[in-house]
């Protein structure tokens, strides 16, 4: 039953956290690298830089797919329930989200700034020597919001609507899209294809999250900063549970981020007070509650489906 698989990986999470050596991603992500070396030679040739893209995504996450439908073919029973329950544990981390907000938290309360700024380093590409106790705070908890609905909540959806091939495929897309999905020279057409896929399999997931994020939290303030602020934001997926969280959290996110390139202008959002280091806390208690209300609408459907004699 996918309620069991999802407990069962959930509980994994929390028990063992992110596996510390041999994760999948990070071999994953090693062929990754070696493919688009391989593939992207031109990455100024935008036709064929996108074919090229394509291609790759192929290359890289078809192998794991087609195992993962033989998997779903082959496997019956308890196995099947293990084999699920393992890989929907790599596809979380809702542990190692939360670890890494209060590592963050933590010296920020206390008054280590610069503490503070090299461990939310470690979550957010933003030039961290640049920020001060509000910036910090506010990376810390958009990057709790964000990586909520990428990590945790997008993993349970895809499981549920299609079992181990659909999170599989989206965990892989999702990685491919953190690694090529850049708007710089060289990964600008090449990535293209891998962005815009994550971008389709995380429109509904998103939505879900935003709404998740409003019920657990500020209900009414978070739908109507969900409502008036979301489309100002320059992703269609991050503007709705950014805004959403904001909105749910009380606070003020967005606004202006230093990053290398220099200082990028962004929408306000939520209402309410500057953020600080309770915040990114109340991110991550949000994130949970939101989790815990997934597993009590599956629980009492999977009841519901029981006594209806599973017609």
């Amino acid at each position: 039953m996918p309620v069991i698989v999802c407990i069962s990986a959930l509980l994994l999470d929390h028990l063992l956290g992110e596996p510390r050596n041999w994760h999948p991603l990070v071999g994953f992500g090693n062929l990754a690298v070696r493919v688009e070396r391989c593939l992207n030679r031109q990455p100024g040739r935008s036709g064929k830089s996108v074919l090229a893209g394509a291609f790759g995504l192929l290359v890289v996450c078809g192998p794991f797919f087609a195992l993962a439908l033989l998997a779903e073919v082959w496997l019956t029973g308890w196995w099947l329930l293990i084999i699920q329950a393992l890989v929907l544990w790599f596809a979380l981390s809702l542990r190692g989200l939360a670890e890494h907000g209060r590592a963050v938290a933590e010296p920020l309360a206390r008054g280590d700034l610069d503490e503070a700024r090299r461990k939310v380093g470690f979550i957010v590409s933003r030039d961290a020597t640049a920020l001060d106790e509000q910036g910090v705070a506010a990376a810390a908890s958009e990057s709790m919001l964000e990586n909520g609905a990428d990590a945790v909540f997008a993993s349970l959806f895809w499981f549920l609507l299609a079992g181990l091939p659909g999170v599989i495929l989206h965990r892989l897309v999702n990685t491919l899209d953190a690694m090529w999905g850049y708007r710089n020279a060289r990964f600008l057409y090449f990535g293209r294809c891998a962005a815009r896929l994550d971008d389709a399999m995380n429109w509904i997931p998103a939505r879900l999250t935003a709404l998740t994020y409003a019920l657990v939290g500020r209900t009414r303030l978070a739908l109507r900063c969900w409502r008036e602020q979301a489309r100002s934001w320059d992703s269609p997926n991050a503007g709705p549970v950014m805004a959403s969280g904001a909105g749910a959290l009380a606070v003020t996110l967005g606004g202006p981020a230093p990053y290398a390139s220099g200082v990028k202008q962004r929408p306000v959002l939520g209402n309410g007070p500057a953020p600080q280091a309770a915040t990114v806390d109340n991110a991550i208690r949000l994130v949970q509650r939101g989790v815990v209300l997934w597993l009590v609408v599956l629980v009492v459907a999977a009841v519901f489906y029981s006594l209806s004699g599973g017609q």
